[in-house]
């Protein structure tokens, strides 16, 4: 009777292992699955921050070659001493290079060796399409290092879903064996690795449909 009473109590813990291994194999599929779509998300956001940099800085660079253009004809002008073209292309000045322009002349360059070669040097000198360029950059690596974070998410629950199906595997071969021993020393490393995969995916962060 004590070895039926065993048998049974085997029998009875090992179907509650499957039953819940195989709830927890599902589980960590689900998670794993919404962990790789979180990971596009984000992968689609960072390409499309990095498009939008990319934009600003063409156009950051655009705007300088323009600014370019015009001080060098202004400087053409003025070494040629023809006072109306020199205001001509002054009153085009872009309204970004104006203050850098202003504060380059206030240097008096033509007669201090200390001042800076050209008003582009100057800290005035700011665009706000360069800086806009370099937001968008720090936020698309905020936004790569999310994807980073998704990738390995999902991973583990992949791990997790292998771990609770190792465990299936324990349960199942023990139903199958006829000596006690075994029996109860394969369940028992069933239930030891469910109970550590358990634990290690409490840990994870969940993702769920809405």
């Amino acid at each position: 009777m004590n070895a039926a009473h065993g048998r049974d109590w085997i029998e009875i813990s090992a179907t509650i292992l499957l039953a819940l291994a195989a709830v927890a194999t599902a589980w960590s599929s689900y998670q794993a699955t919404r962990w790789n779509g979180e990971q596009a998300k984000a992968s689609a956001s960072v390409n499309k921050t990095r498009i939008q940099a990319s934009r600003a800085a063409d156009l950051a660079n655009a705007q300088t070659q323009v600014d370019i253009a015009t001080f060098v004809q202004w400087v053409d002008a003025y070494a040629q001493e023809q006072d109306e073209l020199t205001s001509f292309y002054r009153d085009r000045f872009r309204k970004e290079f104006r203050p850098a322009f202003e504060a380059w002349i206030a240097t008096k360059p033509l007669k201090t060796s200390r001042a800076p070669p050209t008003p582009f040097a100057m800290p005035q000198y700011r665009l706000a399409a360069a800086k806009e360029a370099e937001r968008l950059d720090a936020e698309a690596e905020v936004l790569s290092a999310q994807v980073r974070r998704n990738i390995q998410r999902s991973s583990n629950y992949v791990l997790g879903v292998v771990l609770f199906a190792v465990a299936l595997f324990f349960a199942g071969m023990s139903t199958r064996l006829a000596s006690g021993g075994p029996r109860k020393a394969l369940l028992a490393v069933g239930w030891i690795l469910f109970a550590g995969a358990v634990v290690w995916i409490a840990t994870f962060p969940i993702s769920v449909s809405v």
